[in-house]
């Protein structure tokens, strides 16, 4: 409905930061009633007794219950089940236009609004839980990794990254690292278009020469050995 409908009034609402935020409360409004559609009830939960209670010198006798304050409490409740809504929401189907070319909510320079900043972060975190050796965490994101590689951002994140770690001297990796940083060099590479050659995988010329491992002692294997079949 957002896409279909407001358009024209985001647009106006540009620069208008009161306007905005206005908008962004009713929206919440609608959004939350949409997910809470029923006030919450709270239940009153009666503890069991401790182990051994009975056995106490000190017991209280049970008090006696009014038979008519009990019959108004059940009767009370009874009345509120029956005027209460339906348990379950009765869906309401509607049909939403179209609306305008999804390039109307794009940004100027072609990114999605959200999804970029997110898919780098995600690259960034991944790259640096594999030089600190946090390699349980690297797995989890790596395929989120390897997805956002199909994105020109992602790659060129990657791409200086992993040059800020060969300015810190940390080139020399163990094997697991040098595994990590080979696959995502490879994906990198594989997903460049002839756009990229001269700005993705020139940038990655001088770090497939830096980055290596210790096979034997005088025995060193570079990053480039790994890469070296893309065209």
């Amino acid at each position: 409905q957002l896409v279909a409908n407001e358009v024209k009034r985001m647009r106006a609402e540009e620069g208008n930061k009161q306007k905005i935020l206005r908008h962004i409360k009713e929206l919440a409004e609608k959004l939350y009633k949409n997910e809470n559609p029923y006030p919450t009830v709270t239940m009153h939960t009666v503890q069991k007794p401790t182990e051994g209670c009975h056995l106490r010198l000190h017991q209280k006798p049970f008090p006696r219950l009014d038979e008519g304050t009990v019959q108004w409490i059940i009767d009370q409740a009874t009345a509120k089940l029956q005027t209460a809504p339906p348990a379950v929401k009765a869906e309401k189907k509607c049909m939403v236009p179209s609306g305008p070319p999804i390039a109307a909510i794009m940004e100027r320079n072609g990114n999605a609004l959200a999804n970029s900043a997110r898919r780098l972060e995600v690259v960034r975190n991944c790259i640096s839980y594999v030089f600190e050796n946090k390699m349980l965490e690297a797995k989890k994101l790596f395929p989120a990794v390897l997805r956002a590689m199909k994105g020109r951002a992602a790659r060129h994140c990657l791409t200086q990254e992993l040059n800020l770690h060969v300015q810190q001297n940390r080139a020399v990796l163990d094997h697991q690292q040098f595994d990590f940083i080979i696959r995502m060099m490879n994906c990198c590479l594989q997903d460049c278009t002839a756009m990229d050659e001269h700005g993705i995988a020139a940038a990655l010329l001088p770090l497939v020469t830096a980055f290596c491992r210790k096979l034997s002692p005088g025995i060193t294997q570079f990053a480039y050995s790994c890469v070296q079949e893309h065209v």
